[in-house]
Formats: C-alpha cells, structure tokens, sequence
C-alpha cells in the first residue's frame, strides 16, 4: 500500500515539509526542539540557499535549508539520505562557510598609533578603531545535519552535539559555532516510548513514509499541521511529478550505497584471507577467521572468489571437508 505521505528523506520531500513558506512554524517548533535549553527561535527568515563563489573553481554551495533567526542566528539543515567519504567534512565547510559569510570587509584606515601615552590628539584612536574587536563579532552559526545512515566517524548514536571546546577540560571557547548530528538508524524508539515532542518528531520523520495516516497518539497540533503539508494529495501536479523523480533517485542511492559497502566488506574478508594463506595457515581457519561464512554473497567471480563463494553456499560442515581436499596452489 503507498504511504499518503511524502518521504522526508528524499531532497524534494524533505523541501516540501520544511522549506517552503507554508512550512516555517513547524520549521521553527523543530528546531526549537533540538535546541531546548540552549536557544529560543521566536521567528526566522528563509535565506537564499545558493551560496555563489567569486571563484570560478569552487562550485559553491546549495544548502538544503538557510535561515536566520529574528535575534540574529544563522541556521544551516542539511538532509544527508546517504552515506558518501569524507561527509564530516563536507559539514564541516559548510558551517565554516556560514561563519565566513558574516564577516564585515575590514577597514583600510590606519591606525595612528602614539609612541607615548602622552603625546597629545594624534595619539588619540577614533572611536570606530578604538572598537576594532567589534568587526570580528559574530553571530552563532548552526549546522543541522540529519542522516539516513550511520557516519563511522561519530559515535554510535543517535544524536552528536559538537563546539568549540578544550581538549582536556571540555569547557567551550566559543558557543557561535556548532553542529548537531542526528543519525536517524540509531533512532530506535517505539511510538510508545517518545515522551517528548522530540523524541515523537523524530520518530514520525523516521516512519511517516510508511503509514497512510497520522497515529492516534500524536495529537499534538503540530502533527496535524505535518499532516496537511506532507500529504501527496496536496501537491501540485509538477511538484508531484519532481517528487517521484527524487523518489526515484532516493532508492537507485540506496541500493548503489549497499552495494558499495557490501563490496567493501567483501573486498576486506578477501584480503584477509590472502595474508592468513601467505603466513601458512590451514584454509579451514582461513574460513574461520576471515568470516567467510558471511551474511552477504561475494560478487567478483574470478578464481579466489569464485573458490570461497562455496562458503557461503554450503554447510560450514561440508566446507570444510571439500576445502581440505582443494588443491593449496587454487589459491
């Protein structure tokens, strides 16, 4: 049966929910949610999400979703549907990018400086250089990253909250940057266990692709709100045609994504396996300690591969009677 709702982890589904003008409360109770005891959003303004480089090298960048709030805060959400190298990265530019933005073109004016405390009116700095701090003044900067994938380099979890801090006592240096990660796999929760707008937010995003209604259990008026905005039949007929092309993008990056990591899996046990037979051991602990008995199918077919296939197809019994009767030099 079709979900009534669009998928929020496609690019366009994910728009459509959160970036268009219709979208801006819910916007703002979201991110109030994840920013609860740190910041308070009363209103916000969409920024244009294209960030053009004056260099003809750099491609610049398309954020997701760019705003700044009505106290002066600059927000970047950011709906990664899949995993890609170097990611943390990416995020990390993002933000710095933000940062840059802000900066005011710093004054050419000289400074006269007295050589003494004493030596009258040309030692006296006016009063736009006396505040020379205040140019590199800035505004917080927020990266939202939403992740329909594990990243390896975070820590297996839910949510990872990164500033600017030192290394051994953990105090902040600055609070104007930060960055939050909210893996969505590790989100595990029933319905049953979100106690908080939160924890029920993040579980609708996680699911609401599967469902033709809203549960009973989410009364809350934002729900209703995330209903009337998510619903497919309330889109316009070019927005649903762009929507199912961006479905169909979302699940070609699904299964290209598992075949690479699978790939990688295999490419690994294989060479495993080649160092263990270099350094003399039996194949039956090859087997064994490569874990060739895997969960996966191996794809290459060439003689290595082809040969500890069977590993998978057969018997760990049967393996390994056939294995000790190969002839070593197959290998």
């Amino acid at each position: 049966m079709s979900s009534r709702f669009v998928n929020p982890f496609t690019d366009l589904g994910f728009k459509i929910i959160f970036g268009q003008p219709a979208s801006k409360d819910l916007l703002i109770i979201l991110l109030n949610e994840l920013l609860s005891g740190e910041h308070h959003i009363e209103d916000l303004t969409f920024l244009d999400k294209e960030d053009r480089s004056e260099n003809i090298h750099d491609k610049g960048i398309i954020y997701d979703l760019y705003c700044r709030t009505s106290t002066g805060e600059y927000i970047i959400v950011e709906m990664q549907n899949r995993w890609h190298s170097h990611f943390l990265d990416r995020t990390l530019y993002y933000v710095c990018r933000a940062v840059s933005r802000q900066m005011e073109n710093p004054s050419s004016k000289e400074v006269c400086v007295p050589d003494t405390p004493l030596e009258g009116d040309c030692g006296l700095l006016r009063e736009e250089e006396a505040s020379y701090g205040l140019r590199y003044r800035l505004p917080a900067v927020y990266g939202i990253f939403l992740m329909n994938f594990k990243e390896d380099g975070l820590e297996s979890k839910f949510r990872t909250d990164t500033v600017v801090s030192d290394r051994d006592s953990g105090r902040v240096v600055n609070r104007n940057f930060r960055q939050i990660y909210l893996q969505f796999p590790y989100f595990t929760k029933e319905l049953d266990e979100c106690s908080t707008l939160s924890d029920k937010l993040m579980y609708a995003l996680k699911n609401m692709n599967n469902w033709n209604r809203m549960p009973d259990a989410l009364k809350e008026q934002v729900f209703s709100h995330l209903d009337r905005l998510a619903a497919k039949a309330h889109l316009s007929e070019g927005d649903r045609i762009a929507y199912d092309k961006a479905v169909d993008r979302y699940n070609v990056s699904r299964i290209v994504e598992n075949d690479i990591r699978e790939q990688a899996v295999a490419e690994g046990r294989l060479e495993i396996a080649r160092k263990l037979k270099e350094n003399g051991f039996s194949i039956a602990d090859i087997v064994r300690i490569a874990g060739l008995f895997a969960r996966r199918k191996l794809i290459s077919c060439n003689g290595v591969y082809e040969f500890l296939y069977k590993a998978v197809l057969i018997r760990e019994k049967d393996f390994f009677q056939n294995a000790t009767a190969k002839n070593d030099n197959e290998w």
